[in-house]
Formats: C-alpha cells, sequence, structure tokens
C-alpha cells in the first residue's frame, strides 16, 4: 500500500468512529485551554495527560496526545493576543502585534487571523510531514553509531545556541547540564550504575517525564505565582471570522512562514517557539509596511501564528524518523511513543510503514478541529481566562505530583519533580532556557550507547567518528557552531567577508 493508501485508511477510521470523533473533541479543547492559561505549556499538557494513557491503545493515546499538542500550541495565541502574556513560549511573537491589536478593539479580528494562521501553518506543516518523512526515514538507514552520537550532539549545541537570546554558552551549559543528569543510573551497555551513591532509586535513573512535569510544571507554576497581577482585554465582540483579503493578501508571508516553521521544526531541540520568531523576521524584512509591525501588523500576526504550528508536525518528523525530538513537547511525545510499544527511529518505515501515515492522518484532523473550534467558540474561550490564578495554581501543582508518581509509582519521582521544578526556577531568573536542558536530558542516552557502541567497534579508537561522510558534516557542523560562539572568530570572519568583492562590482581601471 503506497503513503496515501495508508493515510487515507488511517482517516477514515479516525472519522467513522464516534469514539476517535469524541477523544478529538475533547483532547483539542483540553489542549486550547492549556495553552491559553498563562504558566500552562504544551509541555506540561501532554506530560500530564500522557500519565492518563497508560491503558489506552496506542492509536488512541498518540492521537489524544497530538490534539493536545496542536491546541496548546495555538491555544497560547489567545492570552497572548488578550493578555500579552503568551500563553506558551511558541506565542511570544505573537504578542507583538495581537496586543495592539486587540487594544484597538480588534480582538475577535486578531483571533480569527491568528486562527486561520495557525490552520494554513499547520497544514503547510502536514504536506512536509507526509512528504519528508518517509524519506528521511530511508536516509537515516545509513546512520550507525558514528552518526548518532554527532547527531545527539549536533541536536544539545544548535539548541543551546538558537534557543539563547544572548549568548549561546548558557544554552550550551544547560544542554550538558542535560546530559549529565542523564548519565545518573545504570548504563544501556553493561548496566554499571554510575552517579547512584548507593542509592537503589537514583540507580534506575532520572525519569525523563517527572523532569519535564518538573521543569516546564512546577517552575511555571512558581513563575506565575512569583509575578504581579495582570490586566486583561475581554472584548473580542468584533468580527471573527477571517476576510478573504487577509488571507488572499498574506499568501506569500503564510507560504513562507509555513516553510520556515517546518524547518526551524525539524532542527533537534529548537521547536516551535523558534519557527515563529523566525517566519515573524522574515516576513518583517520581506514585507512593504515595516513599520506597522509591533504597532498591530496583521501579517505579523498571520506569520507568527503560521509558523509555530507548522513547527508541530515539523518537530514530529525527527521523533519519528530518528528518535529525535524537534522541540520539549516533541520529547515528551517520543517517550509516549515508547511507553506504547512504539519504536520510532530509522526502522519505523520497515517496522511500523503505516503507523507514519497514521500520524499525518492524527495532525490532519486536529488542525480541522483546532480550526472549527478556534473560530466557533471564541468567546466561549474567553471565560477561561477569567480563572483566578490562586484557585488555578494549587490544581495545577497537585496534578504535577500526581502525574509524576502514576507513571512509575515511586515517590522518588516525586522528589525528582520538585528538584527539577525549582532548579528551573532558578536556571530562568538567570536566564537560561530549558529546552537545551530537557534536549540534554532526552538524548543523553542516544549519545552514550553511540559513543560507546563506536568506541567497541573501533577498539577504542576515536578517529573512526570521522571517517565517514555524514559523520564528518555534523562533526563538522558542531566544530563551526562551536568557533562561531567565540568573538575574535566571528570578527576575523566577518573582515574576511568584508574584502569579498560584491556580486556585479567591477574594478576601476585607469583610463
Amino acid at each position: 500500500m503506497t503513503g496515501l493508501g495508508y493515510f487515507l485508511a488511517a482517516l477514515g477510521n479516525f472519522l467513522s468512529s464516534p469514539t476517535i470523533l469524541f477523544d478529538v473533541t475533547w483532547a483539542t479543547l483540553l489542549g486550547i485551554t492549556v495553552g491559553a492559561l498563562p504558566g500552562l505549556t504544551a509541555t506540561l499538557g501532554i506530560a500530564l495527560l500522557t500519565t492518563l494513557t497508560f491503558r489506552m491503545d496506542s492509536t488512541q493515546a498518540i492521537l489524544i496526545l497530538i490534539c493536545m499538542y496542536v491546541g496548546a500550541i495555538y491555544g497560547g495565541s489567545r492570552s497572548a493576543i488578550l493578555l500579552n502574556i503568551p500563553g506558551t513560549p511558541a506565542n511570544a511573537a505573537t504578542a507583538l502585534d495581537g496586543f495592539p491589536l486587540a487594544r484597538a478593539g480588534q480582538g475577535g479580528r486578531a483571533m480569527g487571523i491568528a486562527t486561520t494562521g495557525s490552520f494554513l501553518g499547520g497544514m503547510i506543516g502536514m504536506l512536509a510531514l507526509s512528504l519528508v518523512a518517509p524519506v528521511l526515514g530511508d536516509f537515516a538507514l545509513s546512520f550507525g553509531s558514528y552518526e548518532f552520537f554527532w547527531l545527539a550532539l549536533f541536536g544539545v549545541l544548535i539548541s543551546g545556541q538558537l534557543t539563547t537570546t544572548g549568548d549561546s554558552l548558557k544554552g550550551w551549559i544547560a544542554g550538558f547540564l542535560g546530559l549529565l543528569f542523564a548519565m545518573v543510573g545504570q548504563e544501556g551497555i553493561q548496566s554499571y550504575q554510575r552517579f547512584s551513591y548507593g542509592n537503589t532509586d537514583l540507580a534506575g535513573g532520572i525519569g525523563l517525564l517527572p523532569a519535564l512535569v518538573g521543569a516546564f510544571g512546577l517552575a511555571e507554576v512558581l513563575i506565575v505565582m512569583k509575578s504581579g497581577v495582570f490586566e486583561a482585554i475581554r472584548d473580542a465582540s468584533d468580527r471573527v471570522l477571517p476576510r478573504l483579503y487577509d488571507i488572499w493578501h498574506y499568501k506569500r508571508t503564510i507560504a513562507r512562514s509555513g516553510l520556515i516553521g517546518t524547518f526551524m521544526g525539524l532542527l533537534p531541540g529548537v521547536g516551535e517557539d523558534m519557527g515563529a520568531w523566525m517566519s515573524y523576521a522574515a516576513a518583517k524584512r520581506a514585507s512593504k509596511e515595516k513599520e506597522k509591525f509591533g504597532k498591530g501588523a496583521v501579517e505579523g500576526l498571520m506569520a507568527a501564528e503560521a509558523g509555530n504550528n507548522a513547527a508541530v508536525p515539523g518537530a514530529i518528523i525527527p521523533v519519528l524518523t530518528l528518535a529525535v525530538p524537534g522541540s520539549a513537547p516533541a520529547a515528551v511525545l517520543l517517550a509516549a511513543m515508547f511507553i506504547h510499544g512504539v519504536r520510532p527511529g530509522p526502522m519505523i518505515m520497515i517496522e511500523f510503514p503505516a503507523f507514519v501515515f497514521q500520524v499525518v492522518a492524527m495532525v490532519f484532523v486536529a488542525t480541522i478541529a483546532m480550526f472549527v473550534f478556534g473560530l466557533l467558540l471564541t468567546r466561549p474561550l474567553l471565560k477561561v481566562l477569567t480563572v483566578p490564578r490562586a484557585y488555578l495554581m494549587p490544581v495545577i501543582f497537585t496534578l504535577c505530583a500526581i502525574g509524576s508518581y502514576a507513571i512509575a509509582g515511586r515517590v522518588f519521582d516525586i522528589y525528582v519533580m520538585l528538584f527539577f521544578g525549582i532548579l528551573g526556577l532558578v536556571l530562568r531568573e538567570m536566564d537560561y532556557p530549558m529546552a537545551p536542558l530537557v534536549l540534554g536530558i532526552v538524548l543523553g542516552d542516544l549519545l552514550d550507547k553511540s559513543f560507546r557502541r563506536g568506541m567497541t567497534l573501533s577498539d577504542g579508537n576515536f578517529i573512526a567518528f570521522l571517517n565517514r561522510p555524514i559523520s564528518i558534516v555534523l562533526a563538522l557542523a558542531c566544530l563551526s557552531m562551536l568557533l562561531a560562539a567565540i568573538p575574535a572568530v566571528r570578527r576575523r570572519f566577518a573582515a574576511l567577508v568584508a574584502r569579498l568583492p560584491l556580486p556585479g562590482s567591477r574594478t576601476k581601471m585607469s583610463e
């Protein structure tokens, strides 16, 4: 059966099952709600929901989590537009133009534009997922231990570089801190205990989900409780349905933002927030109305929302084909796939070829549901923003504790959640990004096993890691990122570029 056949078969099964349609409905609505509430993130929503899907069928569980994922990334635009507080980090760029539009009495129009941009960006990303994942899956079959070692290292480095606003050293410190946490417990080849200090709980390793719930859940709760009271714009009585002019006039912006968002999702650990920022920056550079950006530009709002939602299926591509998450929510989705018996990675197109296109169908129905609910329930969903934080945050903390314990039934996991929550608060106060830390924990096992296997295969000769073409390319990419962070190297490179002749320039000759 072809990929289109797998997709149509999966889509038919989903649409013909009342149970599946009910799951799509409540999971998407819950995702929009989680994304809209400041202090809750897509990562937290997926992590907590994963703890409730243990006894579900794998297809049903993954569908629910993807609906939560898509809904939460879109839902963050609500609080970004009406509160000027991004519901998730992916919606930070949305607030730049969404909130000024809301203040000008166009809150409904802004949310309609955000909904349309999210829908179109998600569809572009879904198309890329269906086309790129099989190709990348076949290409990944040529990866061995050497390539996966460099890929894991590259993921940590590029995540640390792109998720920091200033010094990329902070991102790398967070990433390598995550790698150190991943080394705790029994190593994957000979089961030798490391850094456990005789503690049986530590010998079992640091659980990924409790760490994620702490870093993105408890830390967010503490930050929100620490922040001041915000003022909401609750009037969205103007037109919600987007005008066809707004869509057609910015068609190039939508297409460009969708492609940029998908590409940023492909990069390990970069994800939806960078997809939004890069799309916003590209739209501003290409726009004929640059002066409107940051003051209520429809084009800027459309670009940001198309970019972050296109990054969702983009981030799922490396999850399926390489078992490397493209973002923090995708890291939880990866863990959920392993929990439910699906083994993402280079062999997925051989072992589970239908599953890849089932995921494409899942993204499709989730995006359709997000679009429908986003337009029809704009005003009812505004009531979510009226929930007092004093009532909400204790409930979220309780869910964090229960969710962490329910994963393995260990009280130790609650302590892990508390530790990473406090650590996440401290690191954020010092402007350290969380995405590299999480990616380091996720990729630590892959990096460690690949390095040890490679050294075993080469009899301890590290040169073998540089003997294959893909390994060399990835190693050079890692080296170039490290060198680019050195100011002296950057200045030297800029001087060399300045000396190069411009295209079309000619040297003046004496007459």
